[in-house]
């Protein structure tokens, strides 16, 4: 409670403010003033009048939201304004992060982590869009919309350049064989041996975030044509679209979790596949093949004797896990009786819990054959039967290191909550109170922008796209660089996956509030210039993540130069070649 009291005592203040009035002393003559005792002749008045300073001169009215929250036509009040409800949307949107962690705690990943997270995440940049739109008449909102399509551009192209490029130079880490390595940074600022690496999770993120971009180009499609009729139709295409988008990627980032925890069991039993037969291959000097590439039954049976340590023609489970722990698995650390138990699973046909000597051959040539059409080695027989096995080896060290799987778990590790009714209860009332303040100064912010625009005369647009996803954004963003400062390997994945998971979420999400809006409410679609901006950053970062794994420091300049190019890009097209 002891954090709402600064909230309440802020709220008080603004409502103060908008109560107390005041009023300048106008220049014509008026028999109830006094007169300073100089006439002067003309038109000039014979009264005192103050005059104020250019910042503060409002030359319009503005209309009180709500009927009681302040308003003001002067530059410095509505940056005050801006400043204020900015900071209260930026504790709108603190709760909601928070309270979607304690809910994280309870409930785990799934339905919470997939769903919830994601959508209460763009809440309140889908709040300010949804406003922005429905402010008075359609003459009003086809002005304010702008407010909306600032924000919805600046929160993408400032997660995914200027928050991405942070989180790689506060993450960096020396790059080893390609590789970043854990908690070890010495080479400093080197542009190419220093970085940050991810998963390839991180890269189907970066993949999904590139594809979010359709339902723009589908909007777009009528604007190139130069077809007016055909305008209104794209719109409803292009929300029908985000709308299957949004509903898809919500789905899989429910069943994410499921889908990671099959592909590392897959990982784990490919790498006990490889890390076997090459220990078999060693012990038995490459001649587990013969000449013609057939199975070499003569050297498998000595192997399978070598084993056999009781000598009673059956591998027990202890028999298997003593040859495990004598292998050596690159140094990666995998649980031996999982280890033993994907082996008799393999082996053990008969589900007798023992392997036989019949039983060992076939589980022998069934590995080798899996590891000839996983292998890309095309001769399979001669004096090269085993390259297949030191290809298929190096690939199966590859996907080990893509999905992660010897990456410390710890940072997922959700210890039990003490008391989960209390903590529930706390996370409700955080995300409540974060959509309660999110929605109340929503309108506020954006009729704060809209008069400092026109006090101003600088586009709604470029004031919405630089200051308000500083507002919405940047408990995330703060967020995503603290976590990156781990320097982990794991920890950078999660990071990055959170940045393409937010700005798919913008995409798909806020954009759907958004072209609802545009047509229900019949508001024209004009935003050629702002559609491209975010296309070009979306689909250069995202094919650019989904390329490669590992990320010098040389990366970010990318990132970094995407955002002064978007703003000069926007600038350019509107103001100069008048595409709006």
């Amino acid at each position: 409670m002891s954090k709402l009291v600064p909230l309440l005592l802020l709220f008080s203040f603004l409502i103060l403010c908008g109560q107390s009035h005041g009023r300048f002393s106008l220049p014509e003559p008026r028999l109830d003033l006094l007169s300073d005792g100089v006439h002067r002749s003309g038109t000039s008045s014979s009264f005192l009048t103050l005059h104020r300073p250019s910042l503060l001169k409002a030359e319009s009215t503005c209309d009180e939201t709500y009927g009681f929250l302040p308003c003001t036509t002067t530059v410095l009040g509505n940056l005050f304004l801006i400043l204020v409800y900015g900071a209260l949307m930026y504790t709108a949107a603190t709760y909601l992060s928070q309270g979607c962690e304690l809910l994280l705690e309870i409930l785990g990943p799934g339905i919470i982590g997939g769903l919830f997270l994601p959508i209460l995440g763009a809440l309140p940049d889908a709040m300010l869009i949804l406003v922005s739109g429905l402010s008075g008449s359609t003459e009003t909102a086809q002005d304010q919309v702008s407010v909306g399509m600032g924000l919805l551009a600046g929160s993408t192209v400032m997660l995914i350049t200027v928050v991405w490029g942070s989180c790689v130079i506060i993450g960096k880490c020396d790059i080893e064989n390609g590789i970043a390595r854990d908690n070890k940074d010495t080479k400093g600022f080197s542009l190419t041996g220093s970085g940050v690496s991810t998963d390839i999770w991180t890269s189907y993120s970066a993949i999904i975030m590139a594809v979010s971009v359709i339902p723009f180009i589908i909007v777009q499609l009528p604007q190139l044509l130069s077809s007016t009729a055909a305008r209104q139709w794209a719109v409803l295409i292009g929300l029908i679209f985000s709308l299957a988008l949004l509903i898809s990627y919500c789905t899989y980032q429910v069943f994410q979790p499921w889908i990671q925890t099959r592909r590392f069991a897959y990982a784990k039993h490919k790498h006990v596949i490889s890390g076997l037969l090459n220990h078999l291959k060693m012990n038995a000097l490459g001649r587990l093949l013969d000449d013609n590439g057939e199975l070499n039954i003569e050297v498998i049976t000595k192997l399978f004797h070598t084993i056999d340590v009781d000598r009673d023609d059956c591998l027990s489970p202890a028999e298997l896990r003593a040859l495990i722990v004598g292998i050596r698995f690159d140094e990666i650390e995998l649980d031996k009786d999982d280890a033993v138990d994907k082996v008799m699973k393999d082996f053990d046909t008969s589900r007798d819990s023992l392997i036989s000597h019949d039983e060992f051959i076939a589980g022998v040539r069934k590995w080798l054959n899996e590891a000839k059409h996983a292998g890309d080695s095309k001769t399979t027989s001669g004096s090269h039967t085993m390259k297949f096995l030191s290809d298929f080896h190096e690939q199966t060290k590859k996907e080990h290191d893509l999905v992660g799987v010897d990456e410390d778990q710890s940072d997922e590790v959700v210890e039990g909550v003490d008391n989960p009714r209390r903590t529930s209860i706390k996370a409700g009332l955080m995300l409540l109170a974060g959509t309660l303040i999110a929605a109340a100064f929503a309108d506020p912010l954006v009729d704060a922008v809209d008069n400092f625009s026109d006090a101003t005369s600088i586009p709604t647009f470029f004031i919405s796209f630089i200051a308000l996803p500083l507002a919405t954004n940047s408990s995330e963003a703060v967020s995503a660089i603290i976590f990156a400062s781990r320097k982990k390997r794991r920890t950078a994945s999660l990071t990055f996956s959170e940045l393409y998971g937010a700005v798919t979420m913008n995409n798909v999400l806020c954009l759907s509030v958004f072209l609802a809006l545009v047509y229900v409410r019949g508001l024209t679609w004009d935003f050629s210039a702002e559609v491209l901006v975010i296309v070009i950053v979306c689909v250069v970062m995202g094919i650019f993540g989904s390329l490669r794994t590992t990320f010098p420091l040389w990366t970010t300049s990318i990132a970094y130069l995407l955002y002064p190019f978007s703003l000069v890009l926007v600038y350019v097209l509107d103001y100069i070649f008048g595409w709006s």
